[in-house]
């Protein structure tokens, strides 16, 4: 029974917890057959935007997405409280139509990952101010990880529409 108790405990001592690697969410983003990746550059006034986003600037200066037709797929990173989460993100026709939790490195806040809360972003859009169309619900424990998805969810919205508007 103890060792029950253990397994369960595993994600709270922290450590990387890898749910999906990336390259396996791109794939599954486009039935198996992603198109090759594409660059985007972080500067000038698309430098301030993501950091208006993020509320700090953007870790590098260039992202790399997979487009096609209606759809983009971001793999992005935010800090929770020490450490990156790593989430995937897949927006089509301006409305996130998948986000998941790939890789959390955090000590807590791992709920983050479960489909009862990323299921609210489905669905979601941007508003003009570049805030999600919805309320986001927390998790009691892990404020800091629902802020840092939250973020990304917001930042891979705004993304698709640079992209959209011809971004080099």
């Amino acid at each position: 029974m103890w060792l029950l108790g253990l397994l369960f405990a595993l994600p709270a001592w922290g450590g990387e917890q890898v749910y999906q690697r990336p390259e396996d969410f791109v794939r599954e983003a486009f039935d198996g057959e992603p198109p090759p990746a594409k660059v985007l550059w972080l500067t000038g006034e698309r430098k301030k935007a993501v950091t208006r986003i993020l509320g700090h600037p953007p870790p590098r200066l260039r992202l790399r997405y997979w487009l096609r037709g209606a759809r983009s797929v971001w793999i992005l990173e935010e800090i929770g409280k020490e450490r990156p989460i790593t989430v995937g993100v897949v927006v089509e026709d301006g409305r996130i139509r998948r986000l998941k939790v790939l890789i959390f490195r955090e000590s807590r806040g791992y709920e983050v990952r479960h489909d009862f809360f990323t299921r609210q972003f489905e669905g979601a859009t941007l508003r003009g101010d570049a805030r999600l169309d919805r309320r986001i619900d927390g998790i009691s424990g892990a404020t800091l990880s629902v802020r840092a998805v939250t973020k990304l969810a917001r930042l891979a919205l705004w993304l698709d529409q640079e992209v959209r508007r011809g971004a080099p």
